[in-house]
């Protein structure tokens, strides 16, 4: 086919090294530039992309890098695969790279602290825009979906934590529910990983392998998971540390779930950051390698629509869960309540998210005084 011989490996990873380096917008923004770019190029035809993105929809992990290698593996394989990942993840973490070293360094700089006393309020407004969004899309007027919604986010704020098995029982739930006499088998990676070696880089490693296989529906959906794991159960970052990295994960260009480098540096210096990092990517590489074909064939089976739609329905109400947890450590009084207000009434009006990061940013400067200084 003609889109074949035009697509060389080369010309591919200049293409998402770019869009890596550039493309702000989230996971949405971030798929809807590839249809944009390579479509009409050759290099993808239009079914090619929407089975892409049907497959990226269906499993977990962050949507934009399961699409960005699944289109390296139809193009070129198992090295197509790799490489697409490699560049595309590339950018980003170098960047977050930077903003971990700088931020270690600075934090105790006073207007840094303004800065981030802005951000957190922001960040609360996406996060919690991201649960009603993900929950409208997937659920909608799905009773049983909503009453999954609700009892997981009530179980996350009253636990103050995730708890990784609803997600595995929602989805159970929403395959028994579904009606089909077809059948089709649960190879999706979603049950827990062991209890982690006593190294901390080890640590690190198969919390963010875990983490990156409950990513479902959203890369913000990462962030309950994080929270429960790095906050409340090992305690490599206080409750404002881990806002701050969701802030970093939200204001750079690439997958949200680039926070995990943030956090990795955080833990562990420099090893934790490219340990994390690749971690949490890992399970979106197997996906693409070894479950995609089979996704593809089987994705219009009506059990495994069940399964998925309700995992992200659970997904949707850890997200949400989670909004009300963070909220309370981010939203103390009067001026951070308004920031959070504003900061969602312009999310409703498609202000992009980093602008809103940024606005916050200055609203914390402005009210520490650091413009009348």
């Amino acid at each position: 086919m003609k889109h074949k011989k035009e697509c060389t490996l080369v010309a591919l990873l200049l293409y998402f090294l770019r869009l890596g380096a550039w493309g702000f917008g989230g996971p949405i923004a971030l798929a809807a530039y590839m249809q944009r770019d390579l479509v009409p190029r050759g290099w993808l035809s239009e079914q090619e992309y929407a089975e892409g993105l049907a497959f990226a929809q269906m499993m977990p992990g962050p949507l934009a890098a399961q699409l960005a290698m699944w289109i390296g593996f139809l193009r070129h394989g198992t090295i197509g695969a790799s490489l697409v990942g490699v560049v595309f993840i590339l950018p980003a973490f170098l960047i977050v790279l930077i903003v971990s070293v700088l931020y270690v360094r600075y934090r105790g700089l006073p207007i840094v602290q303004a800065l981030f006393y802005g951000i957190g309020p922001a960040v609360i407004a996406i996060v919690a825009l991201s649960a009603v969004r993900l929950a409208l899309k997937t659920v909608h007027r799905r009773a049983s979906m909503w009453i999954i919604f609700g009892i997981v986010a009530m179980i996350t704020v009253i636990a103050r934590a995730e708890i990784a098995a609803l997600f595995v029982v929602a989805g159970i739930i929403g395959y028994l529910l579904t009606k089909s006499e077809k059948s089709a088998k649960m190879a999706l990676a979603v049950l827990p990983i062991g209890s982690p070696p006593v190294s901390k880089l080890a640590s690190l490693l198969f919390f963010f392998l875990k983490a990156g296989a409950f990513t479902f529906g959203s890369g913000l959906a990462i962030v309950p998971f994080l929270h429960q794991g790095v906050v409340q159960g090992h305690h490599w970052l206080n409750e404002q540390q881990f806002m701050d990295a969701v802030a970093v994960g939200i204001i750079t260009p690439g997958p949200v779930v680039i926070t995990a480098a943030f956090v990795g540096y955080l833990t562990a210096g420099f090893w934790g950051s490219v340990v994390a990092a690749a971690a949490v990517f890992f399970p979106v590489y197997f996906f693409v390698l070894f479950l995609g074909r089979y996704i593809i064939r089987h994705r219009g089976n009506e059990k495994l629509k069940g399964f998925i739609m309700g995992a992200t329905a659970a997904a949707s109400g850890a997200i949400a869960g989670a909004s009300i947890i963070l909220g309370q450590q981010s939203i103390y009084d009067f001026v951070t309540a308004i920031t959070a207000v504003a900061c969602l009434v312009l999310l409703l009006f498609k202000i992009p998210e980093p602008a809103v990061i940024g606005l916050g940013a200055l609203v914390g400067v402005w009210a520490k005084g650091f413009f009348f200084s």
